[in-house]
């Protein structure tokens, strides 16, 4: 176990990588104390004030124009990568090689090629730590239905109804972004689908085969971006701007069959109108049913046998110390103060922090590797390839 400060550096300043930069400022805040010292050292963007502005407002040394600046400082052990996901391989590769911790969000690439790559990584520099950011894995409502379906009390599981929509794309006045290019199955499926596919395995198990899949792009065009943006929402462009065309998916839906013989139903949207954020899961099994919304994260639903006669039906449970991760997770953990997603973020950090440092002693459940952001990429271009065939099944190798 190492005690040794290190140096954090953040690739990407937009939305998500802002969420990173605080995530990494506020991990030793979480859990047990022992984590090694956090210097905050270096924002990285290809817009320049946009690094700017994030280093100066979480309290970060440095800012630079260029992620090969973090490549080549040798003072920076952990880096977080947080861009569009066609630059994700080249960026990973180029840290590894200089001995770098990498998290790098999802989707872990931009093709499968690139995924397989970036998987190999991991046998390549085994003294790493090389995670995937899947921060849903932290929240703990979602643990919380794991842990009941895991421990039984649900029944037998027969199904999981899972939907992501989401209205950052709903205009259709938004510029065009790397997130509508690429092939079919990388745009919304790509970007919130890898969210779902990661809930939906951590609570019913592997995903052998997906069927019936439809991917739907339904805004043909955006105007070509004026200039950076960052994130995309509130951000439109001139009704008289020249158009680009959409390459991928706006919407996605298939089933799935789980290793016990469960079925799943899942629905991704980044079009749907008036929804911001809405992530949905339903659990049903033979003694129960239990279900959880992204829009009242201080709570899950749950119907099983313990109700006294005539009074079942979902009643809501709030989260408490007794579930995953909200225990010395919060500085206010009892029932009813909530939680929200960005928290997921300096969970995540947390537990990547205690792999680098080499803390297993009560240590957070690991971060997800390369190797599972490359089988969720699998599970994404079954789907792909299922929408492709008309909705034929596709199994997962």
């Amino acid at each position: 176990m190492t005690t040794a400060p290190l140096s954090v550096a953040v690739i990407g300043a937009g939305m998500a990588g802002r969420t990173h930069a605080n995530a990494w400022r506020q991990a030793g805040t979480v859990y047990d104390l022992g984590l090694p010292p956090v210097r905050l050292a270096t924002i990285a963007d290809a817009h320049l004030p946009f690094a700017e502005d994030a280093a100066a407002r979480y309290g970060y040394e440095n800012a630079v124009g260029d992620w090969r600046a973090v490549a080549e400082d040798d003072s920076i052990d952990v880096v977080s990568i947080v861009v569009g996901n066609a630059l994700h391989r080249e960026i990973a590769e180029a840290m590894a090689a200089a001995g770098k911790h990498v998290l790098c969000e999802k989707p872990l690439a931009g093709t499968l090629e690139d995924a397989a790559a970036m998987a190999a990584l991991q046998q390549a520099h085994p003294e790493l730590v090389l995670a995937t950011g899947y921060t849903f894995r932290r929240n703990a409502g979602i643990a919380k239905l794991a842990q009941l379906a895991q421990e039984g009390a649900l029944g037998e599981l027969s199904h999981l109804d899972a939907r992501y929509w989401c209205d950052y794309g709903a205009d259709p006045n938004v510029p065009m972004a790397w997130r509508y290019k690429g092939p079919m199955g990388t745009g919304a499926l790509g970007d919130v689908g890898s969210h779902l596919v990661d809930s939906a395995e951590l609570i019913m198990g592997p995903v052998v085969e997906v069927s019936g899949a439809q991917l739907v792009r339904t805004i043909a065009e955006r105007p070509v971006a004026g200039g950076a943006v960052a994130g995309g929402r509130g951000v439109a462009a001139a009704a008289d701007a020249p158009k680009e065309e959409v390459e991928n998916d706006d919407m996605a839906t298939f089933t799935a069959r789980f290793a016990s013989g469960a079925a799943g139903t899942f629905s991704v949207s980044r079009v749907a109108h008036g929804l911001p954020n809405y992530k949905n899961l339903a659990v049903l099994g033979t003694g129960g049913t239990a279900t959880w919304s992204l829009d009242r994260t201080g709570e899950i639903q749950l119907a099983d046998s313990s109700s006294p006669e005539g009074l079942g039906g979902l009643r809501q449970v709030l989260v408490n110390p007794s579930f995953p991760y909200f225990a010395n997770g919060s500085s206010m953990a009892f029932g009813g103060v909530g939680l929200n997603q960005i928290e997921q973020f300096t969970y995540q950090a947390h537990a990547f922090l205690q792999q680098v440092a080499g803390i297993t002693d009560g240590a957070l459940p690991p971060c997800a590797s390369f190797e599972d952001g490359y089988r969720q990429m699998r599970i994404l271009g079954a789907v792909a390839d299922s929408a492709a065939a008309g909705g034929a099944a596709v199994a997962i190798d």
